[in-house]
């Protein structure tokens, strides 16, 4: 949405002549300013009333914590950066949201999606030996011993295909 059909803004920050002026040159349709209702109690009533010649409404509206882009905006934009490639922590850091509500945009999509940067420790050649070790009758502390894996590690590789 381009600045000149804005017609509503919210600011947190108390209303000056230079802030009023500022605002009416970057959205000139501007027809309501909100603010909270401290700023409203410390605006001066000279100001509230040259707005209101002005055909510009001050109202009192409450926006707790800091704004947040719709959902929908921001589920697609951490969808197309996870698919370039890119980390669920360096998504996180890039669109400054927590890593967890990356996870959850993620899983709440309708798309399969997976991240494909996890790193095995042990290469599936490894694995496909102690698969083929173990079909072949030998121990797990055999397996272990021979390919020098812990025996915790063969034992979870076995159960988890």
């Amino acid at each position: 949405m381009d600045d000149d059909e804005i017609t509503s803004v919210h600011v947190k920050q108390n209303l000056s002549s230079s802030k009023i002026m500022d605002l009416m040159n970057q959205y000139p349709n501007l027809k309501t300013i909100t603010c909270p209702k401290s700023v409203f109690n410390r605006t001066p009533k000279v100001y509230i009333d040259a707005l209101e010649t002005l055909d510009i409404n001050l109202k009192i509206e409450y926006k707790w914590g800091k704004s947040k882009p719709s959902n929908v905006f921001l589920k697609s934009k951490v969808l197309k950066l996870a698919k370039e490639g890119l980390s669920a922590k360096e998504i996180a850091k890039q669109l400054d949201i927590s890593l967890s509500k990356v996870y959850y945009l993620i899983k709440s999509s309708d798309d399969d999606f997976k991240f494909n940067n996890y790193k095995r420790k042990y290469d599936d050649e490894v694995r496909n030996s102690v698969f083929s070790l173990k079909k072949d009758g030998k121990s797990v502390k055999y397996i272990s011993e021979k390919l020098d894996i812990p025996l915790r590690t063969v034992y979870y590789m076995l159960n988890n295909k």
